[in-house]
């Protein structure tokens, strides 16, 4: 069964709390173990046309699309998610399943 992933893009909101939103998504990702690994960074070398404006990416990994379905439903996800989601102003989420071509050794 295919790893599955939720990526999302974003540009925050000017004002935004976004040292206290990346706390969050980490207390998020760390307390639920269905979560596989997260990872999120700040843009800092694309040019404005291909950024689009777009500053941050954060890359969930999941077991499978089941593991990602509770994660979507959980309480604490359902519970985070408005306090992300106010604070964007534009935004990008694909969910896949993934075709890893070359995985880093463990």
């Amino acid at each position: 069964m295919a790893e599955f992933k939720h990526l999302v893009v974003v540009k925050f909101k000017e004002g935004a709390d976004v040292g206290g939103l990346l706390k969050g998504m980490e207390d998020l990702s760390l307390g639920l173990d269905l979560v596989k690994s997260a990872e999120w960074g700040h843009d800092s070398e694309g040019p404005e046309f291909l950024t689009q404006g777009f500053t941050h990416a954060f890359l969930m990994t999941f077991r499978s699309k089941e593991d990602y379905a509770a994660f979507a439903a959980d309480p604490k996800h359902l519970e985070f998610s408005p306090k992300f989601s106010v604070a964007i102003e534009k935004v990008i989420v694909l969910d896949f399943p993934a075709n890893v071509v070359k995985s880093s050794a463990a």
